[in-house]
């Protein structure tokens, strides 16, 4: 079949088929839809963003498209760019494989009569043998957003998702962002084009900067089956489903965590782990968490007090006894381990770490992702399930829902051995 095909139509392939190409290098899922955005990322003219619904294959179609930019517009400069470095070596290496595929090395033997090959080929640099007379500057290039581009010059700018969770729940992030995206204008050459991918994640983000974006939803792209939006839709808040998969905000939190599971026998929690959220001075709580997990079930013991950690540690150490618990985990916090200094010397077995993650996309992640198999056992404080009930974005106080969060983290970690993780999962 391959001796079959010419010169032109290889050419005409790869211009006005690509999604066939996507095809032959095994993103067989890939449809016209797609190929439209690839054609227009390859072959448009002016700035231009593309917004469309998580598991859409934006990113796929990019990373075709930056292959095909360096094979048949090679001396065409492009950046590419995303949120981290990482990120952004995530890509490279793909556009580095899709160059290295028989099929792309058979068709540039074909068009050019030339073995395809890089001059230049790392983490963040990718040159081949195509690009005669580019003086020494790389056909692509891979920058994070911390990245200077100050007084680099490209012909194509592709931003792919600089506009991520962290934007959601950082004003300084968003702010950075945008400023980030407005340099851009001053690297662009003249002529040149900025192409956005992404997914919007606040009212304020950076999209509200780039050009208007022409969407696609999670249900006009036909990806996406009911069943699987249903269980995407289970798996997440209400607003966050909005902005990825509807591509639209909404102002206020819907219920984020309604019709709890209670009253399962008191039993079905003990020899669990335990959590405990210190509170010290002001209006904040003190929590005390129990999980046993049966049959993927999470079964909880919840208790809460409106005082200080230190009025009520006899209580604690009873329930922790009580319960036979296994261990207890704490927060290092402002006391600087103290509680847990003292927590030992009444007899539990402490372990402590020390908090990294935003407390809102924690409990929006752990707690919510498996919220249907939590199960509260009877005893639990009715305030304590309550205060998870009332949680949102802007919840006056989050005690209870952080301590459970905490630990279900803790034990899906221990479990999966930090393989998996629920926030990764519902960003997919």
């Amino acid at each position: 079949m391959k001796r079959q095909l010419t010169r032109q139509r290889i050419i005409q392939l790869l211009l006005n088929e690509p999604y066939k190409f996507g095809h032959l290098l095994g993103f067989t899922k890939l449809g016209k839809l797609h190929n439209k955005w690839i054609i227009d990322m390859v072959r448009g003219k002016t700035d231009k963003t593309l917004q469309a619904h998580r598991g859409a294959f934006k990113t796929t179609c990019v990373s075709i498209a930056l292959a095909l930019i360096i094979i048949l517009l090679p001396k065409i400069t492009t950046a590419f760019i995303r949120k981290t470095g990482g990120d952004v070596v995530e890509i490279m290496k793909q556009v580095q494989k899709i160059l290295m595929d028989e099929h792309t090395v058979f068709f540039v033997k074909i068009i050019y009569g030339v073995d395809l090959k890089f001059t230049e080929c790392s983490r963040g640099h990718i040159s081949t043998n195509l690009a005669i007379g580019n003086k020494g500057t790389s056909q692509l290039i891979g920058l994070g957003t911390l990245a200077s581009v100050t007084g680099k010059h490209y012909d194509r700018i592709f931003t792919d998702d600089i506009v991520n969770l962290t934007d959601r729940v950082s004003r300084a992030e968003r702010e950075h962002t945008k400023s980030f995206y407005q340099e851009l204008q001053n690297v662009k050459n003249v002529g040149g084009r900025i192409y956005n991918t992404g997914t919007p994640w606040h009212i304020d983000d950076c999209f509200t900067i780039m050009p208007n974006p022409e969407k696609y939803d999670c249900y006009s792209t036909g990806l996406l089956s009911d069943d699987e939006i249903k269980a995407l839709k289970s798996k997440m808040t209400n607003s966050l489903f909005c902005a990825n998969y509807e591509l639209k905000h909404i102002s206020d939190e819907d219920v984020i965590f309604s019709n709890p599971q209670t009253g399962a026998d008191p039993s079905m929690a003990e020899q669990g782990y335990s959590h405990l959220d210190s509170a010290f001075y002001g209006e904040d709580y003190t929590a005390f968490t129990v999980v046993a997990i049966h049959d993927g079930k999470w079964y909880v013991y919840g208790k809460c007090w409106r005082k200080h950690v230190d009025d009520v540690m006899d209580t604690i150490v009873n329930l922790y006894n009580g319960m036979k618990c296994a261990k207890c985990y704490n927060e290092l916090n402002a006391d600087k381990g103290l509680v847990a200094k003292e927590l030992r010397k009444r007899g539990m077995k402490v372990e402590t770490y020390t908090e990294s993650q935003n407390k809102y996309i924690k409990i929006t992640s752990y707690l919510k992702f498996d919220w249907e198999n939590v199960i509260f056992v009877t005893g639990t404080d009715e305030e304590y399930i309550d205060m998870i009930c009332d949680y949102n974005e802007n919840a006056e106080h989050d005690d209870c829902p952080d301590s459970l969060s905490s630990l279900m983290r803790i034990l899906w970690n221990r479990k999966h051995k930090k393989a998996v993780d629920p926030e990764s999962l519902w960003l997919l």
